[in-house]
């Protein structure tokens, strides 16, 4: 079988007549096939290009013609253009046919009106699809790639048809985005719409509705100074300024943001707040389950227990800094007592941690402990952990908890406890009909109080760029 393809600008004769021609072949003979592929005037040269390189071909007017080899498998073999087809109709075919003037110029119209009129279907067609926008910054670190299938999931978006994927990393590799494109691309879900890269600011944030930020700050290395550390510091503080001017001027008003990472948490989620006037400080939360995940993991060490067991354990305070560990709250299932219990039964923590001493004096550097451990052991982010917060967030927001699901995030402090006004800390929440509020019915002690205060001091220094060194202290 002879398959040909023709491909030409839409409003040219020579394309035209090769058309005709084609259709004429195609009508009288059963053997021989035609595809055509009009393109516009504007998009020619472009498409030319293109597909030239692609094949290896030299060609520079239009119309391109070659015959795909179907029956060998091989790629496409250049016939030429418009002269070389006719010459190869009349040799092969014995056919040759003179088309009149008009019927050119009619066939030159119809070409060019058809192609219009698709492109402004097309555009129609997309512009009564209202994807999500959803934007990640510090896109090729680990938690991006971890965490992008989740996203593109009804777990995440259960009330959105698709999702458009924005992945931001400033002065990223290029090819390292394009292959972060492509993967994404290749996951073939179904609620994806399109993925774009960016490594600038120029498009950041344009109708953004979810903004997920994994810039973070990484010690060059052990020995890093002071100075080069407040340096560095300091630039990041200015990016996420610049980041918070973007999503006020460009992104949703209603658009939702979550701050991760190791370091610098609740100043970096502060920056945004105050650089976002015009959007609501309570659409801005940071992520604390990283920490609250460490904590469970050294009370679950203690008491025998799997650290899924121990649960709604709450973290008040600066999540990558000075922190409060509220265990008032907390329960273990599946504790290993001296009478057995269902699986389904749980227990206070307070209950059955009988050694006060242990968690007064080795419980919390053992937490740090925790972190430290797990960063010399990775030399990387907790991104699966990261990964796990982000959704419970995005989750919360989409209306999957009750009422009376709790857990620990980092919100806009609003006239609790008297503590300055403005500053992001981590506190315990409760998620409705996606607003966000502080646990009903919780108090803290005059102790915890104190250790409060200070936390939010500290919480100032940062703001105040009087950085201390970004690790947790105990």
């Amino acid at each position: 079988m002879a398959k040909f393809v023709l491909a030409g600008k839409a409003d040219c004769p020579l394309y035209a007549q090769a058309e005709r021609l084609a259709d004429t072949l195609q009508r009288t003979l059963p053997s021989f096939r035609v595809h055509k592929i009009p393109v516009l005037p504007s998009e020619w040269e472009r498409w030319l290009e293109l597909t030239c390189n692609k094949n290896g071909w030299k060609h520079e007017e239009s119309p391109l013609i070659w015959r795909e080899l179907v029956e060998q498998g091989g790629k496409g073999m250049l016939l030429g253009g418009y002269n070389e087809f006719v010459d190869h109709c009349q040799v092969y075919y014995g056919v040759t046919l003179t088309i009149p003037e008009d019927e050119v110029e009619t066939i030159v119209a119809e070409n060019l009106e058809t192609q219009l009129s698709l492109i402004a279907e097309e555009q129609h067609r997309l512009s009564l699809i209202h994807p999500c926008n959803v934007w990640i910054t510090g896109a090729l670190c680990l938690t991006s790639q971890i965490l992008i299938p989740f996203l593109l999931s009804d777990e995440a978006f259960p009330d959105v048809q698709t999702v458009a994927l924005h992945l931001l990393h400033l002065r990223g590799d290029a090819e390292d985005m394009q292959m972060l494109k492509s993967d994404t691309e290749d996951l073939a879900l179904g609620l994806l719409y399109r993925v774009t890269v960016h490594t600038d600011l120029e498009q950041a944030f344009h109708e953004a509705h979810v903004v997920i930020l994994l810039d973070d700050f990484n010690a060059d290395s052990e020995n890093e100074s002071d100075r080069a550390r407040r340096q560095r510091v300091k630039k990041l503080s200015e990016r996420y300024r610049k980041y918070g001017r973007l999503i006020d001027g460009r992104a949703d008003k209603e658009v939702k943001v979550i701050v991760s990472g190791m370091s610098f948490v609740n100043m970096r989620c502060s920056l945004l707040v105050d650089s976002a006037p015009s959007i609501n400080s309570h659409q801005f939360v940071a992520i604390a389950t990283q920490l609250v995940n460490e904590v469970r993991a050294v009370l679950a060490n203690k008491l025998c227990v799997m650290p899924s067991d121990v649960v709604d354990v709450i973290v008040w305070g600066n999540i990558s800094g000075r922190f409060v560990i509220d265990l008032r709250w907390a329960k273990v299932f599946n504790y290993p007592g001296a009478i057995r219990v269902p699986p389904t039964f749980s227990q206070p923590v307070l209950r059955v941690l009988y050694d006060r001493k242990w968690l007064e004096t080795e419980f919390k550097p053992l937490v740090h402990q925790q972190r430290q451990a797990l960063l010399s052991n990775t030399e990387r982010e907790a991104a699966i952990s990261a990964t796990n917060g982000i959704l419970q967030v995005l989750k919360a927001w989409h209306g999957a908890y009750g009422p009376d699901e709790f857990f620990s995030v980092g919100i806009t402090c609003t006239d609790f406890y008297n503590l300055p006004h403005g500053i992001i800390i981590s506190a315990p929440v409760t998620c409705t009909k996606g607003k966000w509020s502080l646990l009903k019915g919780v108090t803290l002690e005059e102790k915890m109080l104190e250790e409060l205060d200070l936390c939010a001091d500290e919480l100032q220094q940062e703001m105040g760029i009087q950085l201390q060194d970004p690790v947790r202290k105990t």
